[in-house]
């Protein structure tokens, strides 16, 4: 089964030559959920936000390596080639959702990859459906919950029916009964062969992973006997915070 989603020798930077992280290699496959853990400060971030492509095209960084979208180049991809591919939601939604109506956060992306008008709404109304919040289409994103912001930031993406989902801590402010919510999305998406990478301080969350990840001192490893024993404090360094 080829890869959606590869790092080759990844190093990524902030500052010219102080490495965040150092030759990383790294797969993805569809329908795949793999967990990423790791200390505060980790480079855990800064890893989603190259594989999203956002180092170092909208955020300046250096990125050394290669990473393969759908078995593409991504250096060589048009923004348009990422993002309907690739999609991210962070854990603060506020940074996802800058318009004034639940209904235009959800067109916003497929109508800038110019997806056909008459198609428009039905895939707003069928994302909203499935993630439950129809009901909030005619809302302010500015007026609603933090759980209901996350599942809207989480819906405008999927909106894009992306074959790569990166979800960096979505559920780190979230109440159980939207969590349990946003795990039975990504069950869906799996089956639908949508390949998930998701970051985590809080195990439960990763009950259903295919594989996790520990990133520590700018490297990848799996965490194999370390989950099974439950020994935090040797991925952690002292405790998750």
């Amino acid at each position: 089964m080829k890869t959606v989603l590869a790092a080759e020798s990844l190093f990524v930077s902030w500052q010219p030559g102080d490495w965040v992280l150092r030759d990383i290699g790294f797969s993805l496959y569809p329908g795949e959920l793999v967990g990423i853990i790791g200390a505060s400060g980790c480079g855990k971030s800064t890893f989603c936000l190259a594989l999203a492509g956002i180092i170092p095209r909208q955020l300046p960084g250096q990125v050394e390596g290669k990473i393969l979208l759908a078995g593409e180049d991504m250096a060589q991809l048009s923004l348009a080639d990422i993002v309907g591919n690739l999609g991210i939601v962070f854990q603060d939604p506020e940074t996802q959702l800058f318009l004034t109506r639940v209904r235009n956060e959800l067109a916003f992306g497929p109508e800038n990859l110019c997806l056909p008008q008459d198609e428009l709404a039905p895939r707003v109304h069928k994302i909203a459906k499935e993630l439950g919040c129809q009901h909030l289409l005619a809302a302010n994103p500015n007026e609603l919950s933090g759980g209901q912001q996350q599942l809207v930031a989480l819906a405008s993406v999927l909106a894009l029916e992306p074959k790569v989902l990166i979800l960096d801590e979505v559920t780190s402010q979230l109440d159980p009964e939207t969590c349990q919510r946003i795990q039975a999305i990504i069950r869906d998406l799996r089956q639908r062969h949508v390949a998930v990478l998701m970051v985590e301080h809080n195990l439960s969350q990763l009950a259903a992973a295919d594989r996790i990840l520990v990133l520590r001192d700018g490297t990848i490893e799996e965490a194999g006997e370390l989950i099974g024993e439950g020994d935090l404090s040797r991925i952690y360094g002292g405790g998750p915070s």
